[in-house]
């Protein structure tokens, strides 16, 4: 299934999580959901694309909002199941709600 990179292991839905982290500062901005095909085409563009779950579509971060991720470096975990793109936040922010960081909400003890 996976011919670009292999070892990279996606779910039954042919998913992998991926942490979205500032290049800068090292703050997490979000968590999406890459396939190979927008794994290739955020490679290939050089801005981060993920496959919407809800929409079923494909969404390059930043098309509608103008807060565009530049893509610095992909990693993948010891486990090859998860995804960090370490990018350079252009725009208010990451979060579709306009805070910077979609981790933005605390559980108090």
């Amino acid at each position: 299934m996976n011919q670009m990179i292999p070892e990279l292991k996606y779910d039954a839905n042919g998913l992998i999580p991926t942490i979205i982290q500032d290049v800068s500062n090292n703050e997490v901005l979000m968590l999406a959901y890459m396939n190979e095909e927008s794994l290739r085409k955020t490679i290939e563009g050089g801005k981060t694309c993920f496959w919407s779950r809800s929409r079923q579509e494909f969404w390059t971060k930043g098309l509608t909002s103008g807060n565009v991720q530049n893509v610095k470096e992909i990693l993948y975990d010891c486990d090859a199941d998860t995804l960090l793109v370490k990018v350079e936040q252009v725009g208010a922010g990451a979060c579709h709600t306009g805070e910077r960081t979609c981790f933005f909400r605390k559980i108090e003890k």
